[in-house]
């Protein structure tokens, strides 16, 4: 069944290659959008293409190729089997190491589904912010980290709203081994000074950033 080893060597180089690219750990994007930061590659051409995408797309083909010349009989199974297999392995693996060895921030899951943010102007100038996030910690030690909030979100061009959040960021959470709950943050913020804020809303999927130390991570 095998023609070549060393082709098959070099399919599972690249096939590794690729998948650590869409590895989403420890943030919510995939490893390869930090690894080409730390290379000062480009994320995106101006075009809005995926650099990091297209490059794991290609390395995935290169090695699907390497896969099939390496093989004597079988190769369409064996091909299909590795597409699975590049779908779900990410997902699969970031969430076993985060349920048995991640430890401190890296053990806490995020369920951004079940997370939103509701805002309400109460006076002219304030703005009530009431949000809530679910969280688990995977890990069987006790946790405590800060939320905060990325600077800028793509639907806030016309009016600010969750960015306003880091007015008054960060916010302590302490959570127990093992604990899942929801985390309830009521706030006042101050827009007296800003001119494109919302006057009542509701935010759902919130992208956030927890972080204990020098440990950050982007949810």
């Amino acid at each position: 069944m095998l023609k070549n080893k060393k082709l098959l060597f070099v399919s599972l180089i690249l096939f590794v290659i690729s998948i650590s690219l869409n590895f989403p750990f420890p943030h919510k994007y995939p490893y390869g959008r930090v690894l080409f930061s730390i290379l000062n590659i480009p994320i995106q051409t101006t075009h809005g293409l995926q650099v990091v995408g297209i490059t794991s797309l290609l390395f995935l083909i290169a090695s699907l190729v390497f896969l099939s010349k390496s093989l004597k009989k079988h190769k369409g199974r064996f091909v299909l089997l590795a597409i699975v297999l590049a779908m779900i392995l990410p997902l699969f693996v970031a969430d076993i190491y985060q349920k048995t060895f991640a430890t401190g921030i890296y053990a806490i899951s995020y369920e951004e589904v079940t997370s939103e943010c509701n805002f309400d102007m109460i006076t002219d100038n304030t703005m009530q912010a009431i949000c809530n996030f679910s969280f688990k910690n995977n890990s069987n030690n006790n946790v405590t980290f800060y939320i905060n909030f990325y600077e800028t979100y793509p639907f806030e061009e016309d009016a600010k709203m969750i960015s306003l959040l880091g007015m008054k960021a960060p916010f302590r959470v302490n959570m127990e081994a093992k604990e899942s709950k929801q985390v309830k943050i009521k706030t006042m913020i101050d827009v007296s000074n800003i001119n494109n804020h919302v006057e009542n809303g509701t935010a759902s999927y919130v992208n956030i950033i927890i972080q204990a130390g020098d440990k950050i991570r982007k949810l």
